[in-house]
């Protein structure tokens, strides 16, 4: 089990170096100029030739690599070009948002699909079972910004329930104004976990166990989420691990939607402004992410399954 868990914390660590490599390429094949962003349009040749010594940008490929992996490897990931500040000091304000989006997304996404998913597995053809597909499949084909426009008409302008959108400068109103973004990613996550867990859970319905839990006459609820729900978990919990690892990297369409300050809103005005550092600095982030995200699966799939635990056992 240990031997298998370093291999993929190395292998995790080479997608990582990879990602980062591949995106400093292509960061220095596209056709800007980083000092003539910094400087401005009006600035004089000379003034932006000295910027790009003092930013390196003068020296060969190799070393420019050199040099951010190496301050990679410190925890420095550079100064914004346009905001003259840490990029790390940035996102770490940026990436708590984002976590706080995405924590509540998930929550709601799990907790709602996979009870809808649960409650139409064992009544296979009648109107409920009918009636979450339909809705599920409506939630899935309804793209992001349209669910999220909906919401934003009924909750926060028709009815007043939310805040439109913004941020907010006390705890409060932060999570008050966490509502509406949180319930738009999490209604589309949701009906994807309906679904999954639906026809899980009734791939599962005649096996042996499942037989033997009804003929003992046990209750319903404890048949559907003990013996049910959890051999129908570690691909579950796989999905769940892609989601909150993608997340981190910022829902792009619904922060821009409720301009709520996370990661998603920088990439865009990153990217816009040509703020490579920046850009950069997202991907680290994005890609570190969703490897944590992944490492913390494969730590549970040890919890929820013995066999994997014990492979010499089962066998």
């Amino acid at each position: 089990m240990m031997r298998r868990m370093i291999r993929r914390i190395g292998t995790s660590l080479f997608v990582v170096w990879f990602v980062l490599t591949l995106t400093f390429l292509i960061h220095h094949a596209l056709p800007s100029d980083p000092a003539r962003a910094m400087a401005g349009l009006q600035a004089r040749p000379a003034d932006v030739a000295e910027l790009r010594i003092q930013l390196g940008l003068d020296q060969p490929l190799w070393k420019q690599y050199s040099r951010y992996m190496g301050r990679l490897v410190r925890g420095d990931l550079g100064q914004s070009y346009q905001r003259h500040t840490a990029v790390a000091t940035i996102l770490k304000e940026r990436a708590f948002n984002t976590l706080m989006l995405a924590l509540a997304a998930t929550t709601l996404q799990v907790f709602f699909g996979t009870l809808a998913g649960m409650s139409v597995a064992f009544r296979r053809f009648r109107w409920i079972d009918h009636s979450v597909v339909f809705f599920t499949l409506v939630g899935i084909s309804i793209p992001t910004f349209l669910s999220g426009l909906i919401l934003q008409y009924w909750l926060a302008y028709r009815w007043r329930l939310v805040a439109f959108d913004g941020f907010g400068a006390t705890l409060t109103e932060q999570l008050h104004s966490l509502i509406l973004p949180a319930l738009t990613l999490g209604s589309v996550g949701a009906a994807f976990y309906a679904r999954y867990v639906r026809d899980e859970v009734r791939g599962i319905l005649h096996e042996d166990y499942m037989r033997t839990a009804r003929a003992k006459g046990l209750p319903t609820w404890r048949i559907m989420f003990v013996h049910g729900l959890r051999n129908a978990l570690i691909p579950l919990i796989t999905l769940l691990g892609m989601d909150l690892g993608t997340m981190m990297g910022g829902a792009v369409v619904t922060e821009k939607l409720f301009r709520w300050p996370g990661i998603g809103a920088l990439t865009v005005d990153a990217i816009l402004a040509r703020d490579g550092p920046v850009v950069m600095g997202i991907v680290v982030v994005t890609s570190v992410s969703i490897v944590i995200a992944n490492l913390f699966v494969d730590g549970l799939y040890v919890i929820i399954d013995p066999r994997i635990r014990h492979p010499a056992e089962t066998a």
